[in-house]
């Protein structure tokens, strides 16, 4: 799409109630939509979901409770569609949809609007992100797609959002994330901080399976990740110490008479040694010396 054919966005940055116009004017007694305020009702077959919708995973026990709760009370929310074909796609309010369709309801209360591909997608992207229906890599992408396909910048998204635009760039960071990491993202295995800790780490798709296997902080992550990179070392294992740098220990400590502990790395070390009185101290700082104090 070019400049001169995408529409002006006079909505963008004020939100969803923005972009949505002045469709659904509330009833001050009810709160429910009043009666020829552009809401309708259509049957719930004749409604079809949106191919490039930001959600894609719905949790089924959230879906069933709603579901529940529709049987007893029906849909009161309206679902926001544009008309395709002989049906309407779902602009937002798909999982209100998917929950009807499991109530049995017949028929759902809709705001009919003839939105372009845009507009849709900005709309879906701002009702779910108020909703915080979107998981991190969810939202990544709807914001790609913003970018690459409708022209948007990461400043203009932040304003549509009402999020700073450090946070757009760094959930467009985790899709350098290899497929099977932002899988585990997107059900919920590994959240957004353990995501970030593991971009640019070699392997990153096996760091993460042990992350969710272990139950691995984020700071446990981003320590995981730092010595997985070409040229880090693994810090030794307190627990298993050098032999010779033992038994150098026994033998600095029987000439001395005091407790010597040496922790040695390949960019050198310390030698501590652990004296309980004056006298000890002062034998130490004459022999280091060679005079006497």
């Amino acid at each position: 799409m070019t400049d001169a054919n995408r529409k002006p966005r006079p909505g963008l940055g004020r939100g969803l109630s923005a972009l949505l116009g002045d469709a659904v004017p509330e009833s001050p007694v009810t709160g429910t939509p009043e009666a020829g305020s552009g809401v309708r009702m259509l049957p719930v077959s004749s409604l079809v979901p949106h191919p490039d919708q930001p959600r894609r995973h719905f949790d089924e026990d959230a879906l069933e409770e709603l579901a529940q709760s529709l049987k007893q009370r029906g849909l009161i929310q309206p679902i926001v569609v544009r008309p395709t074909g002989h049906n309407y796609q779902i602009v937002a309010g798909e999982r209100r949809w998917r929950a009807a369709q499991r109530a049995r309801l017949h028929e759902v209360p809709v705001i009919v609007r003839d939105f372009d591909d845009a507009q849709t997608m900005e709309i879906a992207l701002v009702e779910n992100i108020q909703r915080q229906d979107l998981n991190a890599i969810e939202e990544a992408e709807a914001y790609a797609r913003l970018i690459r396909e409708f022209g948007h910048s990461q400043e203009a998204l932040g304003k549509l959002v009402h999020k700073s635009r450090s946070h757009i760039a760094n959930l467009l960071r985790l899709l350098d994330l290899p497929e099977g990491v932002r899988q585990m993202v997107l059900v919920g295995d590994i959240d957004m901080g353990h995501a970030r800790a593991l971009i640019g780490a070699p392997d990153a798709e096996k760091l993460a399976r042990d992350v969710a296997t272990k139950g691995l902080s984020v700071r446990e992550t981003e320590k995981l990740a730092r010595h997985a990179k070409p040229g880090s070392k693994r810090k030794a294992d307190p627990k298993i110490r050098d032999a010779d740098i033992m038994a150098l220990e026994h033998q600095l400590g029987d000439v001395l008479g005091l407790n010597v502990k040496i922790a040695h790395s390949a960019k050198g070390g310390t030698l501590t040694l652990s004296y309980s009185t004056l006298d000890q101290l002062d034998m130490v700082c004459q022999r280091l010396s060679g005079e006497r104090i």
